[in-house]
Parts: C-alpha cells; structure tokens; sequence
C-alpha cells in the first residue's frame, strides 16, 4: 500500500511547476532507491555478506598457510619441537576446515544460502581454527633464546590483526578465534608489577576491542561498497529497460512514419487524377470555351476554383515528393548538367515575381564550371525552393543573391543569399523539419506549408551533399546546397548563359 502511494505522489510531480519539480523529483528518486537498494540486516544484503566473507577466506587461504608455515618455523627456534609440531597439525587442520567450509558456501546460490545457521556455522569454524592458538598459550617454555610466551604474545596479536583485515565481512568473527586464547594468556601473565609478560598481556586484552573496530569499520565498508554496487546495478537495469522501451517506441514511430510515406507516395495517381479533372473543367468555365457564362460570380467561382486547385496540386505534389524521399522511393535520373544552366533558368522563372515586389536579382556564377552528375528536376526543385523563399521574405527594395561555384574540397555549390528579417538561431531545427515554419513565415501574409527547405534538404542528401543555413536576424539568410566532389564530372564547359553573351 505505502509503495502504490509513493508511486501515485511520484507521478504527480510532472504537473508542477519547474523550481518545485526539480526538488521533488530528486525526492522521489532517493524514495525509490531506498525501495530497490538491500539495507544492512535484510536477508538478501546478508547473504551477499557471507558469499563474501567465504570468497575472502579462499583467497586468502595460502597466503595464511605460508604465514602459518614461517610461524612454524620460527617457533622452533624459541620452543620445544613436539609441541610446536602438534600447534602445526591442529592450526592445519583447523583452516583447512574453514577453507574447505569456505568452499562449500560459495558453491551454494544465494536462494540456498540460510543465513542464521550459516552464521553460527562460521563462527564455530573460527573457533575450531583458534582452537590450536589455546593449545599454543597453555604451556610455557624457556628452552631458547627468546622468552615463548612472549614469541606468543607477538604471534597472537600478528594473527589477530590478519584475522581482521581477512574476515571483516563476517560480523565478530575475532571473538570467536582468538577471544579464549588472548583470555588465557592474560590470566597466565597479567600481574604487578608490570614486566614484559604483562605488558605484553596487556596490549594483547586491549588489541582485541581495537582490532574488532577494525573490522566492524571494515564490516561497513563492504556493505557500503555492496550498496553501490546493488544501486549501480538497479540503475543499469533502470538504463536498460528504458532504453529497450525508447528503441520500441522509436521503432515503431520509424515503422509507422515510413508507412505514412509509403501510403502518400502510393496515392500520387489517385490524388492528382481527380484533381486534374478539376483544374480542367473549372479552366473550361472560367473561360468560357463550351459557351458564355450567363452570371458572372459563377465565372469568378469557376477562377476561384481553378487557382484553389492549382494551389492544392502544388502543396500535394510537394507532400508526395517528401514521402517519396523519406519512403527510399525518389529515383533519381542523373546525367551530366552544367549546373548554372539550370539555376540560370530557374532565376529567369523566378524574375517576374521578384520584378513584381521590386526585388533585384543578382547572379554571381564561376565562368568555368565543370558539368555536374545529377538529376536535373531535383536541381530545378531545390533552385526554385531555395528562391521561392528568398523572394516570399525579401521586402520590397532589396536584393537576392545567386551564387554558383567550387567548393574548397573541389566539390560545387548553389548559394541563395536575401536580405529578410532572418531566422532565429533557435528556430532552425524547426525551419528544417517537415511542415516547420518560423515566427516570421506565421506573420508574413504569404504563409507556405513548410516543405520547401525540407525537400531541399531531402534531395540534397540523395545526391550525397548537404544543406547548410546561416542567418542573422534583421540582415538576412543565406541558403546553401553543397554537391560532393564525387558528383563533379572532369570536364569543363562554359555556361548557356556566358555562351549566349559570348555568341
């Protein structure tokens, strides 16, 4: 109940407002780490625990058994022989126990693992192997160089700072293996007034507390580092789910765009067979070609009707031309063309209308240009786009720069530069985007649909090349199409237009 209430408040956060959402989502996503995450003493946490300290205690395993070997070694050197030889077997034995016991849990999965008796079984596996450290305090001997007991003292404290470091993640595993033997060594050697044996008791008994500090530091350590590691795995988990909901979704938002695009391109005959139909017949009334028109407003609906007509023609064969680009199904018919013919010939086209606005239109093009592997009706498309807009934004007075020439990379390129009121740089994804239209074409009274830089863009990335925009506001736009070299054919040929100057 309390978690659907958390996931109901949660929820509720998208309808704040900006400064109070911030603050709450960071709220509710420390709630639901806190619902993911394992805390300290829930089962899954303390198994996690006890799969370490086994791992831990294997690893460290024959780095105790050299240790434990030197400790032989050097006790004989301060004590007698047979007993240092039993000390040996029994220490043996009692690791090898551990280590074997060890084994056995990290074989075990983490649903098998019970903790309680797992616990309780480690800590009489500790004392079993702390039991050879109670038979090395109970006898004393001074048969060497060095007083044994205090040889003992410095193994014991030795063994009790390894036993530590070693089994921190198991909670009071230091009791358990040395809590009898440092008690015996006090009773045997803590008197007054303090000598070595004493003091070295002593520092034994307070070592003990120390060292189980140590591990309890260490003990929070780990299960701080488990922590992390549970929360970086639930936010990998996190990651991954919504970035396998994010390809679904875009997935099938790629499927059904591409079936939109499918569905209009197919439908180019059945939309522009009835549409034909109506641009001619509503061309036979208005002028009068089967007889007079009696009334005159049928005469003006009948024009009405047949620029209405004209218009949806032009807005449905620029909608079937970018479905076509978007479905992969734009085929393209290349040749060699000198491409400052055809933008020569489409500003000739655009002239009577910017003549109309009284825009000047300026042509700058490179006097030797080589012919260019193309589709010419897509060059006539991009060209007539690209002026289009710059005659729709260009007020009355200015001016429309054309320009035609090389690339730095030897590739060309058709630059429309006009003196507009510009695009905001924030409006640029938009302007490029189907459909998209700035602040500026919404208040101009001649509003377009927002296919034209779209298809230029479209039809440019079919020949290999790009579309770049630059503008500024209130100085204008400059609109660029750039052809790769790839597309250059080797073979200079002057321009229709220089050739018609040139005759």
């Amino acid at each position: 109940m309390a978690l659907n209430q958390d996931y109901i408040a949660d929820k509720s956060i998208v309808g704040r407002t900006k400064p109070y959402r911030k603050r709450e989502i960071a709220a509710s996503v420390h709630r639901a780490r806190e619902r993911l995450l394992p805390s300290a003493g829930s089962r899954t946490f303390d198994r996690e625990m006890l799969k370490i300290h086994a791992r831990t205690i294997i690893r460290s395993a024959p780095a105790i058994l050299i240790l434990l070997f030197l400790i032989g070694i050097a006790g004989l050197t301060v004590g007698p022989a047979r007993e240092m030889f039993i000390w040996g077997l029994l220490s043996l034995a009692g690791y090898i126990s551990l280590y074997l016991f060890a084994r056995r849990v990290d074989r075990l999965s983490i649903e098998q693992i019970d903790t309680r008796r797992l616990y309780v079984q480690f800590w009489i596996m500790h004392f079993i192997s702390g039991a050879s450290w109670i038979y090395l305090v109970s006898f004393e001997c001074s048969c060497g160089v060095l007083d044994f007991s205090f040889f003992v003292a410095i193994v014991l404290l030795m063994m009790i700072a390894v036993t530590a470091l070693v089994c921190s993640s198991l909670r009071g595993a230091i009791l358990p293996s040395f809590g009898v033997p440092v008690a015996i060594h006090a009773i045997q050697h803590l008197a007054f007034p303090l000598g070595v044996a004493p003091i070295m008791a002593l520092l034994l008994i307070l070592s003990l507390p120390f060292f189980a500090h140590v591990a309890h530091h260490r003990n929070r350590a780990a299960a701080s580092l488990l922590s992390f590691r549970s929360e970086n795995e639930t936010l990998i988990a996190e990651l991954e789910t919504a970035k396998a909901v994010s390809d679904e979704a875009r997935r099938r938002a790629e499927e059904a765009n591409l079936a939109k695009s499918r569905f209009l391109a197919s439908m180019s005959h059945e939309l522009r067979t009835p549409l034909n139909a109506i641009l001619g017949f509503s061309e036979v009334m208005a002028k009068e070609v089967l007889g007079p028109v009696q009334n005159d407003t049928y005469r003006e609906y009948a024009k009405d009707v047949h620029q209405s007509g004209q218009h949806l023609l032009a807005l449905i064969n620029e909608i079937l031309d970018l479905s076509r680009i978007e479905a992969g199904r734009y085929q393209l018919n290349e040749e060699p063309l000198a491409l400052a013919d055809v933008v020569h010939e489409c500003c000739r086209m655009m002239e009577l209308k910017a003549k109309a606005k009284g825009i000047r239109l300026i042509q700058r093009f490179e006097p030797t240009l080589s012919k260019l592997s193309a589709d010419e009706r897509a060059l006539r498309q991009i060209t007539l786009n690209l002026l289009s807009n710059a005659v729709k934004f260009t007020p009355s007075g200015g001016e429309i720069r054309v320009r035609v020439g090389w690339t730095a990379g030897g590739g060309q390129y058709i630059s429309v530069q006009d003196n507009g009121p510009g695009i905001p740089s924030e409006e640029m994804p938009l302007v490029l985007s189907a459909f998209g239209q700035g602040s500026f074409a919404i208040k101009s009274a001649e509003q377009g649909t927002g296919l034209g830089l779209p298809i230029v863009q479209g039809l440019a990335n079919l020949h290999g090349g790009l579309l770049q925009l630059k503008s500024k506001l209130r100085e204008g736009t400059i609109a660029t199409v750039i052809f790769p070299r790839s597309r250059v054919v080797d073979e200079p040929v002057l321009p229709l237009h220089q050739k018609r100057r040139a005759s």
